[in-house]
Formats: C-alpha cells, sequence, structure tokens
C-alpha cells in the first residue's frame, strides 16, 4: 500500500513538473512572440548597409545573405560559371550567358546591347554588381536611370535632392551611369522597402508611384498614393513592383518611366509607346524602329491566377516561416520551386513532386511556343533583310517592319519576364501567339511587293 502511494505521488509530481515546465514554455513562446525584434542599433533613414539592420532583424537578414546562393532550376537560376577575370571586369565566377545558349536572341537584339551581353538573372547580392560589370556597359553608355533597380536607392534619392527623393531620382537619372554607380555601395535592402521607424512596408521609388498614379487614373482613380492608399496585401506585391517591370528612359533627361496609361497588358504598353513615338534602338538588320522589354514580372502576375485570387510576390517569394515562435518572412528571395514546401503548400495540399510537375509543365509549354514565336521572328527578320537587299524602299518595308516592332515586343515581354509563363500561364501563351501571327503577317506583307523589289538573289 505503502509502494502504491509512493508511486502514484511520483507520478503527480512528474505530471505536475511537465505541465508546470509546459505553461512555462508557453509563456516564454508568448512574450517571444510578443518581442519579435530587439532594438540593439538605431535605424534611420539614411541607414543604408543591411548589415545594421541585420543587428535588430538578425532571422531576416541571415536568410538575405543567403541569396548569394547560384541554384539552377530548371527554366531559371544561375550555374556558377568561371571566368579569367580582366581590367574591366574582376569577376572569376560569372553566371552562364543566354546568348550561347540561343544565338537567335543576337539576331532579335541587333544593334542593341543585350546582343553583346545578357547573362541568366542570379540572386538580388548580385544585381548590382551584374550591373556594374556587364559588357553592355562597354557597348553602349549606360545612364544613371539603370541604378534605380540594382542598388539600395532610398536613402541616395532623399540626399541628393536634398531631402526631396523626387529631385534626387530626376538628378541621378540625368547622371551616366559611372557617375550614379559612385553614389551607391550596396544592392536593393531594407531600406529600400521598410520604414527603418515601423518597419512597414512602403513603396520608395518615385517612378512606381508615378506608373501605379497614371495606372490608377485609367481605372477612374484619382490623385492615387501608392503609399497613403494600398492595402498591407497589396504592399506585399508592390514592393516588389517597383523594380520588377516593364519601362522606358523618357526624352534627353532619361526620366524612368513605367508605360501603364493605358494598362498593364502588353497591348496597351505597345499602344502608348506608338502614342509617344518611342523605340529603344534601329534594329541593325532590318532597319525597324524596335522595342526591348525589361522583365515585366508584375505587369504578367497582375494577369495570373495568383494575382486574382489575393496571393501576393511575398507568398510565394518571402514566404513565411517559423522560427521558435517567430512568424518571420524568409528574405532568402528565391524561386518558389527551391522552396516548395513554404512557397506552394501552404494554400496547395499535393506533394513537392507533384506540384513541381504542375509547373514544370507550364513552364515546357510556354518554352515550346517561345521557341516557335523566335523561329517566326528570325523569319520575318530574314525575309526583310533579303527585300532590303534586292531593294526595297523604306516605304515598302514599312509595314513588315511595324510588324516586327510587334513580334519582337511581344515576345521578347515572355523572354524577358522570369518566370516562363508561371505568372501567367494563358496570358503568356496567348502572347507568344500574338507574335507569332504579327511575325507571318509580316512575311505576307513583303509578299505584295513589286517582283523585283522582293527578289533576294
Amino acid at each position: 500500500m505503502i509502494r502504491v502511494a509512493a508511486l502514484v505521488a511520483v507520478v503527480v509530481a512528474l505530471t505536475a513538473a511537465g505541465v508546470t515546465a509546459l505553461l512555462i514554455n508557453i509563456v516564454e513562446r508568448k512574450q517571444e512572440a510578443k518581442n519579435p525584434m530587439f532594438r540593439v542599433v538605431e535605424i534611420k533613414e539614411d541607414t543604408s548597409d543591411p548589415e545594421i539592420w541585420g543587428k535588430n532583424f538578425p532571422l531576416q537578414y541571415d536568410a538575405y545573405k543567403r541569396t548569394v546562393d547560384q541554384v539552377r532550376t530548371r527554366y531559371g537560376g544561375s550555374e556558377a560559371v568561371p571566368r579569367t577575370p580582366t581590367h574591366a571586369d574582376p569577376r572569376s565566377i560569372v553566371s552562364q550567358s543566354r546568348l550561347e545558349e540561343d544565338p537567335r536572341l543576337k539576331t532579335m537584339w541587333a544593334g542593341y546591347a543585350f546582343a553583346v551581353d545578357f547573362r541568366e538573372e542570379r540572386g538580388h547580392a548580385y544585381m548590382l554588381e551584374d550591373q556594374t560589370y556587364t559588357e553592355r556597359q562597354q557597348a553602349s553608355p549606360q545612364p544613371g536611370t539603370c541604378i534605380n533597380c540594382h542598388a539600395s536607392m532610398a536613402a541616395v534619392y532623399v540626399e541628393q535632392g536634398d531631402g526631396d527623393p523626387i529631385k534626387g531620382f530626376e538628378k541621378i537619372n540625368a547622371m551616366t551611369y559611372p557617375e550614379a554607380r559612385a553614389l551607391v555601395e550596396h544592392p536593393v535592402a531594407c531600406i529600400d522597402c521598410h520604414d527603418p521607424e515601423t518597419m512597414a512596408l512602403r513603396v520608395t521609388r518615385p517612378a512606381f508611384m508615378e506608373g501605379m498614379r497614371a495606372l490608377k487614373a485609367s481605372q477612374g482613380v484619382e490623385d492615387y498614393d501608392v503609399n497613403r492608399d494600398a492595402t498591407h496585401q497589396e504592399m506585399r506585391a508592390f514592393v516588389c513592383g517597383q523594380c520588377h517591370d516593364e519601362y522606358y528612359f523618357k526624352g534627353k533627361e532619361k526620366r524612368l518611366v513605367y508605360p501603364w496609361k493605358n494598362g498593364l497588358r502588353v497591348e496597351d504598353i505597345i499602344a502608348y509607346y506608338d502614342e509617344v513615338g518611342h523605340n529603344d534602338w534601329v534594329h541593325a538588320e532590318t532597319g525597324a524602329g524596335v522595342l526591348k522589354a525589361q522583365h515585366p514580372e508584375f505587369e504578367m502576375w497582375n494577369q495570373g491566377i495568383h494575382a486574382r485570387n489575393g496571393v501576393s510576390c511575398a507568398d510565394c517569394h518571402l514566404p513565411y516561416m517559423r522560427v521558435g515562435a517567430q512568424k518571420v518572412s524568409d528574405h532568402h528571395v528565391r524561386s518558389p520551386m527551391l522552396n516548395v514546401n513554404l512557397a506552394c503548400q501552404t494554400c496547395h495540399k499535393a506533394s513537392e513532386a507533384e506540384l513541381r510537375g504542375r509547373v514544370e509543365t507550364i513552364q515546357t509549354r510556354t518554352f515550346e511556343m517561345r521557341n516557335t514565336a523566335m523561329d517566326a521572328l528570325v523569319d520575318l527578320i530574314n525575309d526583310i533583310k533579303a527585300a532590303k537587299a534586292a531593294g526595297a524602299t523604306d516605304a515598302e518595308l514599312a509595314q513588315a517592319r511595324d510588324y516586327q516592332r510587334k513580334a519582337q515586343f511581344m515576345l521578347d515581354f515572355i523572354e524577358a519576364e522570369n518566370s516562363m509563363g508561371f505568372h501567367a500561364d494563358q496570358e503568356a501563351v496567348r502572347i507568344l501567339g500574338q507574335s507569332i501571327n504579327n511575325s507571318r503577317l509580316g512575311q505576307m506583307s513583303l509578299r505584295d511587293l513589286p517582283r523585283e523589289s522582293a527578289k533576294a538573289e
């Protein structure tokens, strides 16, 4: 009887100890969750160095530093390619050349700097370095405007504008690239997306603010202020969209402009460029005034199923993760295909293999259509060249050149967009189909030329 009583006492004591430990752990976790950061250092509007922010936000900073990873997915990402350093480019590791992977790109961009150097995209850690040392800098002098999306600019705009970021933005646009590059030290960092006092998300790029104001005005919303009027969930896309989009440099001052006055669809953007008479360059082989698409992820995402369901860029590329009691965004910005569990399975309950297979099916079909569109465009370029060599006049070639301009921009809109169609799969295939159609219509327009002008022999 004494033994039973002793055993019961031991069990009760152990249970009480276990419950007490559990309660203590719960209290500790709750306290931990209430204090997601410890202000070790003061962060101000001119604190561009992400390492300083990392003292207060070590979890986010540790993930941010991992953007140096070079991991190849099936249709994106980069491999580490060794190279011999030179005086102009001291790097010993670069990413693979897209021009070597697909020489047709040289034909599409003939006469433009991208035909000289175009490589696979790398992580955010390399965005400033890769722009600084690209051979495009030597092929054609780049304006200071280019620095907008490749460096930590929030504090620099304020400093250069004597407290007015818009004036600083305009001042830097008009600089040469080397002049602008001398003003910056870090790639895009914490201060470019977060208010240093509240940590709230914010847009710091004037061109995006102006582009969204123009877009909203076209939708009947006047005086839209993205930092005042956007919801938190919208901001989780807008802070990425302020750089991942299509743009052009306007006028002699090279002002960065997002061409969204008519809307975000590719036809809306072409219509805008037609209205303002903008071409990026004259194609070296055909004489056509043509356009270079940049990286229209924001525009394409807006046409896709995720945007229509309120899923932001950050939900997939900076998904939430648990570290102890804390819920933080994973700042190791990367392809969701490298982080399927957190990026996809939060919403989609299929296996990783199934989800990866779905994505690669979409991308493979887009890539096949992209190749067909590329072949069609090259055919049109060759036919215009032949007609030109046979003596066709500018007036006779005008229609074919216009078709080239449309076909080229539509193809490049998908080529330059970094999801290989995934952000808006049906829209991507539709655009490529329109590109093919424009290329073939351009070829047909050449058949109507007088026979002596159309001969290639």
